[in-house]
């Protein structure tokens, strides 16, 4: 940060090329100290706290290591060794990211995630003459963000890191298991629930003869019908017309569509990096509680090349994909236009074909990309955009782009305004001059278990060993 403006933010994994990587790496430490050298650190939890936490949970190894304090493990990374260091709360840090980027003057905010130190789902109030306000909790072993990773490893998926195939996979089955998850493991009791027993390490075998795709659906519903009570006890009890939507479990784009349609909130705010990665942007809010300057996701390495774009939607019309690695990395989980794979969606076998590029499932669903004024034309969706992915919408013509419906008649839109990405919104307008179709299909633009690319070099590379043509 720089003058209460954020001029870079990413992701160590991009630099390391190991998926969900935890350790801050040398290479993004050296890229942000070009921006000059830091002044403070702001740390994204309590670290003691969470010590506590781990021996009350018997993760006794954790609890009893000194190697990953934060100050010991800044020094380790080539910090220097008097830095001042602040902490600040794991929660609180994810409820100030989403609070500093809304632009709200009030709000509710919802934070629903794994676990922090011992929250694992809050919801505050906040004004700037109050700041921010502590309304409901449920701490560690009541975890929500817990129970859904439990379930997707019960359907044969990585927790902590696949819980969006198992809400992909919830369109394939029905909800038939709602009330025995409500009578095993799940008491709720609104704005909030209680967990029956401690999910931490899973549910086993639980049910042996459901079919994944139904226990998918029956978590689905359970998780929605919670945030859902929370937000409508919110909007009744603060008051806000707006509310923030934070942690991990504001990733189920499915969930939020339905909390925008039944909570009765005006406005509803997530910001593009709503997990755990996000709380670094969240922890400097946080520490000077107050809103800051934020241009969009746009934060990560540059890759400074002009977008020859007549170029990519040749490469659309003759291959049907093109890869585009443009501009700064997006800051968050999802490949926003610098680091996409592009398609044409009008093709029915497209989906399996990209899915193959990819190495992917082939029940999982991709995102179309659409102009921002041409949204609501194409797509039912319950927000007046959705620029970062967040949202799924009924498309109103699934035949016309049958790579970008999933199962269910839904598509997780993407809008594009010419204020934000003008590159991008000028590349959808000359495809749509060019083919008569106002969509793309947008993916992430890496393989299989990888990152999202990070560089020119990378993007080629990719290009190289999937048979794409790069831009």
């Amino acid at each position: 940060m720089q003058d209460e403006k954020f001029v870079f933010a990413a992701h160590s994994e991009r630099y390391s090329r190991i998926k969900n990587d935890a350790l801050l790496h040398p290479e993004l430490i050296r890229e942000a100290r070009s921006f000059g050298a830091p002044d403070e650190v702001v740390w994204y939890e309590r670290p003691l706290l969470k010590k506590l936490r781990h021996m009350r949970a018997g993760q006794w190894r954790h609890a009893l290591s000194t190697s990953d304090l934060p100050s010991r493990y800044l020094r380790s990374i080539g910090l220097p060794h008097r830095m001042p260091v602040s902490y600040v709360g794991h929660h609180e840090a994810h409820a100030w990211a989403g609070i500093a980027t809304s632009g709200f003057d009030s709000a509710a905010v919802i934070v629903a995630d794994a676990i922090g130190e011992f929250d694992c789902f809050t919801v505050f109030s906040y004004s700037p003459k109050s700041g921010l306000q502590l309304r409901y909790r449920r701490r560690y072993p009541h975890s929500l963000g817990l129970l859904y990773s439990a379930f997707t490893r019960r359907c044969g998926f990585k927790p902590n890191e696949d819980e969006y195939i198992l809400m992909g996979m919830a369109a394939y089955g029905r909800p038939r298991y709602v009330d025995d998850i409500l009578d095993t493991w799940i008491s709720l009791d609104t704005p909030g629930y209680s967990l029956t027993s401690n999910v931490h390490r899973g549910i086993g075998g639980w049910l042996p003869d459901a079919r994944p795709e139904d226990l998918a659906a029956s978590m689905q519903a359970v998780t929605e019908r919670v945030l859902v009570e929370a937000a409508s006890w919110a909007r009744k009890e603060i008051g806000a017309p707006n509310l923030v939507l934070m942690g991990g479990v504001a990733l189920n784009c499915v969930a939020n569509s339905v909390i925008a349609r039944e909570a009765g909130f005006s406005r509803l705010w997530i910001f593009p990096n709503p997990g755990d990665a996000g709380s670094s942007l969240g922890a400097a809010a946080a520490h000077l509680r107050k809103p800051l300057r934020w241009s969009g996701p746009y934060l990560g390495t540059p890759i400074e090349r002009d977008l020859d774009i007549p170029a990519v939607v040749r490469s659309l019309r003759t291959d049907g994909v093109a890869a585009v690695a443009n501009g700064a990395a997006e800051f968050g989980p999802r490949a926003l236009g610098n680091r996409s794979l592009l398609a044409d969606p009008r093709s029915a076998d497209m989906k399996d074909r990209v899915n193959g590029v990819k190495g992917r499932e082939k029940f999982r669903p991709f995102a179309p990309m659409i102009r921002e004024e041409l949204l609501h034309d194409y797509f039912d969706v319950p927000v007046p955009s959705t620029p970062y992915m967040q949202f799924t919408a009924r498309c109103r013509e699934p035949e016309e782009f049958p790579a970008v419906v999933h199962v269910d008649g839904s598509s997780r839109v993407q809008s594009v305004s010419q204020s934000e990405h003008p590159v991008l919104y000028e590349l959808l307008r000359q495809w749509e001059d060019a083919s008569g179709c106002p969509v793309l299909l947008n993916t992430s633009l890496n393989s299989r278990g990888e990152p999202l690319v990070n560089t020119w070099q990378e993007a080629q590379a990719f290009g190289e060993r999937e048979g794409v043509r790069v831009h």
